[in-house]
């Protein structure tokens, strides 16, 4: 016998049946109290260990101003230099730029916590920071995959080059990449955020990561599950099947060459790009395919290397593997670049002629 909410007050002769109700009706409103009291949650980080996270504390600051400056340092060649207005650093720019974004949406109050005894973040603060880690770090696989396919072009068909990689068409993956990233962050975030937590709000974690989040949940998360299983695949293992074939149709051409000094120069305009795949899919491996450590404040250290070395080191390999990036370094430096910048302005250039004059 089923009994509607107003059958409590309509059915008093039936005591049974009346207070059934009531109990369902108050266990009902228990259950949303626990969903919807959660305002804040708790970052565990490693509270046990306060000394190491004095070590990470200096660690991650360091690294992560490294990153910040490095990858800055990269975009602003890219906008002042000629010779780095090409498809190629088109997309290190927007690498750079995502390796800034997803860095910073973690990393800064992470470094606070550090020094807090009571580490909290609101429910929106912990609902953005989700959202921006997941769609930059899917954004970044995609965006891997279209810098090997423009190294496949440039090297495989290098007369087709400038009709295959023509402006449009690299603003357009571009966008792609990035549209899809965050519109699979976006999918996973709604999903998330409609789980039961039963007022759980305590993450074993530096961060909101969705998988720490998904922690917490008290319901049944086999459709994020699946989700997150497909989502992998389609943004992660696709982009790296295209980067290995993209890479073994560039190894083919690059032995075809004839000259020892052609194939060194092939290959290096490909090897920061594979050195950064290499980096970036080899920590992802370690990180989810290892055996479960028996300590899982270790696999928190691991993901922490992941999120905040990994993009330090972009700027790093490609400066110095790079020819190019070095000369429009040592220019900025000298001051070079920006006066060449400068004199191409109608209003610096006639300045300048002035003033020789």
């Amino acid at each position: 016998m089923t009994c509607p909410r107003s059958g409590c007050l309509a059915s008093r002769p039936v005591r049974a049946s009346s207070d059934t109700c009531v109990v369902r009706t108050g266990l009902r409103e228990n259950e949303m109290a626990n969903q919807t009291a959660v305002t804040e949650y708790i970052l565990l980080g490693l509270q046990e260990h306060h000394k190491l996270e004095m070590v990470l504390f200096v660690l991650c600051l360091g690294i992560y101003s490294v990153n910040v400056l490095g990858n800055s340092l990269l975009i602003v060649l890219n906008m002042l230099d000629p010779r780095l207005h090409s498809p190629m650093y088109f997309f290190l720019s927007n690498l750079s730029l995502m390796d800034i974004c997803g860095t910073s949406s973690f990393v800064p109050l992470m470094v606070v916590n550090f020094l807090k005894t009571q580490r909290t973040i609101s429910f929106p603060g912990c609902a953005l920071q989700m959202y921006l880690t997941l769609a930059l770090g899917s954004t970044e696989c995609l965006l891997l995959a279209v810098m090997a396919y423009d190294r496949y072009v440039a090297i495989c068909q290098p007369l087709r080059y400038p009709e295959i990689m023509r402006r449009q068409t690299c603003v357009q993956m571009v966008v792609l990449s990035w549209g899809m990233g965050f519109a699979n962050s976006l999918l996973q975030s709604l999903l998330t955020w409609n789980v039961s937590f039963c007022g759980h709000n305590i993450i074993n974690h530096f961060f909101c990561e969705i998988l720490a989040v998904l922690k917490l949940a008290c319901g049944d998360i086999s459709l994020n599950a699946l989700l997150i299983m497909v989502a992998t695949v389609i943004l992660t293992l696709a982009p790296l099947l295209l980067i290995f074939l993209s890479y073994i149709f560039i190894l083919t051409t690059i032995l075809r060459v004839p000259s020892a000094a052609g194939r060194r120069k092939a290959f290096s305009t490909c090897s920061a790009h594979i050195i950064v795949v290499v980096v970036f899919y080899g920590t992802i491996s370690f990180m989810y395919f290892k055996p479960k450590a028996k300590d899982p404040d270790l696999d928190k250290i691991i993901a922490l290397f992941y999120g905040v070395v990994t993009p330090s080191l972009n700027p790093i390999i490609y400066s110095l593997r790079n020819a190019e990036v070095k000369a429009a370094a040592i220019a900025l430096l000298w001051g070079d670049l920006l006066s060449r910048k400068m004199s191409h302005l109608p209003c610096c250039s006639s300045t300048l002629s002035c003033m020789a004059g």
